[in-house]
């Protein structure tokens, strides 16, 4: 399940780094665009950190950092939706779908750790 899940996350970083096409000109998408790479591009590379957790402890703050990436490059893709700042509909809704399916596994994720946790 890891790799298909770091696969899904760089695929991820990937299909918002080539989202810029899909905007319009502008300062506000200049700027949305900008955090929207970081945010997402950062959920990939908390996930390989979190792969290499020391413990569990470890595992679920990186997992936490994971979800906490992902819900602002959500918020960023519902702005970006929400004014309208687009020019290809379909590559923000995707990208939107995504992001929430991705959200939902490592929300699933991290609430199965800390009961692991806790059971252990």
């Amino acid at each position: 399940m890891k790799p298909i899940l770091q696969k899904r996350l760089v695929l991820f970083s990937a299909r918002i780094i080539e989202s810029e096409r899909a905007l319009k000109r502008g300062f506000a998408a200049r700027h949305l665009y900008s955090q929207i790479v970081r945010s997402a591009t950062s959920a990939a590379l908390n996930y390989g950190e979190a792969q290499m957790a020391e413990t569990r402890k470890d595992f679920i703050h990186k997992i936490g950092l994971v979800v906490k990436e992902l819900k602002e490059t959500e918020v960023n893709l519902e702005i970006i939706w929400e004014a309208k700042i687009f020019k290809d509909e379909e590559a923000i809704v995707n990208c939107l779908k995504e992001c929430k399916e991705l959200i939902a596994i490592f929300m699933a994720t991290r609430k199965t750790a800390r009961v692991n946790l806790e059971e252990s």
